[in-house]
């Protein structure tokens, strides 16, 4: 996949897209940013694109170079990744023994390092000394969740390529065009951050038959308490769903949250859009504040259960508050 291909971060494309056609790539780039949004997809595409012979500034999909990377048969790119906790120093005395082999016909040969703020200190200053004295044709892309965290005279010598968290509205775009059914998809980027985390809750098995507890659950918590009481018994705690207490409740805090949301006119951030007609009848049977007196003791149970009490319990009691408003 090129870089124009992937989902977000325009600054660091911009970064990297300016770097490929302007012919000034630096030996060293640093990727920072929280986890899932999409630093290793955007290394993969960057490296593909300084292997790709086609001279457009981005990987091209279709010379022989890109094809060699798609099917994973690059020997010229190298990946190192913490061997238990750490990346040790032995892991970089032997990249730097594969990097000094003359390349296999490329023009230049790239490594990407994975969680480069788990280097010991052995290893960040052997590392250092390679980037010291770079060779003109290695290009190192250096990945971290912190990049603070990374030593300060690496840092120096890296390019800064900073990656902010996913939009839910992107995420959303992204999984729905890969064919992912958008009903499931709009509450998974809502309590995911990032795409990779958001594809793992879609196709958890239980999630589709989740969300439609939640909706029976969040109507029932509101006008029928017998009913929605009976409905965690048989269908949350009699089955697999009573496996994941935490999920049934962040989805059920979206639930009151769209409340808010139709109250306000925003109703293309509803999560639960199927069921908007029934929202809209009922949003304002509550104010803005007994909606989110609603979340709080639902975020509550959640508390509740991590600190020990028994799932089922927490979750008939916040029941009975929200029955209680």
């Amino acid at each position: 996949m090129s870089i124009e291909q992937l989902p977000g971060q325009p600054k660091a494309k911009r970064i990297l897209l300016h770097a490929l056609k302007s012919g000034k790539v630096s030996h060293a780039y640093l990727f920072t940013g929280p986890p899932g949004s999409g630093r290793m997809a955007m290394a993969q595409a960057f490296a593909q694109a300084l292997f790709c012979s086609s001279g457009s500034g981005d990987a091209c999909g279709e010379c022989l170079e890109c094809r060699k990377f798609e099917h994973g048969n690059q020997p010229d790119l190298h990946i190192i990744e913490p061997d238990g906790q750490s990346i040790k120093i032995d892991q970089i005395r032997e990249l730097q023994r594969e990097l000094a082999y003359r390349n296999s016909g490329t023009a230049r040969k790239v490594y990407i390092m994975k969680r480069a703020e788990t280097m010991t200190l052995q290893a960040a200053n052997s590392l250092l000394k390679f980037l010291e004295e770079p060779q003109s044709e290695v290009v190192a892309i250096l990945l971290a969740d912190n990049g603070q965290a990374v030593l300060p005279t690496i840092r120096s010598r890296t390019q800064w390529v900073p990656f902010l968290p996913l939009a839910p509205g992107e995420m959303l775009q992204t999984l729905t065009e890969e064919g992912f059914p958008a009903l499931l998809a709009r509450a998974a980027v809502q309590l995911a951050s990032g795409l990779d985390s958001c594809r793992e809750i879609i196709q958890q098995n239980e999630f589709a038959e989740m969300r439609n507890v939640v909706i029976q659950l969040g109507k029932d918590s509101l006008t029928r308490f017998t009913a929605a009481m009976l409905t965690a018994q048989q269908r949350v705690f009699k089955s697999e769903l009573g496996n994941q207490p935490q999920l049934l409740l962040s989805l059920l805090v979206l639930w009151y949250k769209d409340m808010i949301h139709i109250q306000a006119g925003r109703q293309e951030a509803v999560v639960f859009i199927d069921q908007v007609d029934w929202l809209s009848k009922h949003a304002f049977g509550r104010s803005a504040a007994g909606w989110v007196q609603c979340m709080e003791h639902t975020l509550e149970a959640g508390k509740r259960i991590r600190a020990n009490v028994a799932p089922q319990l927490a979750i008939e009691q916040l029941l009975v508050r929200i029955q209680e408003g």
